[in-house]
């Protein structure tokens, strides 16, 4: 019976995965969206200002 309950967790444990990887993959689906629509508002597209030192 130990059997069918670890192949039944492994099941789980798989479905569970591909769910976390697709809310994933839609996540970065809206990001690049709304990186294309407005990218003044996108940090990653913006280039870095330069720290000051503050002595």
């Amino acid at each position: 019976m130990s059997i069918t309950f670890q192949k039944r967790q492994k099941e789980m444990k798989r479905l569970e995965k591909q769910r976390a990887k697709a809310e994933r993959r839609a996540q970065r689906k809206v990001a690049k969206r709304a990186a294309t629509e407005n990218p003044e508002n996108n940090p990653t597209l913006s280039t870095p200002q330069p720290e000051e030192d503050a002595r």
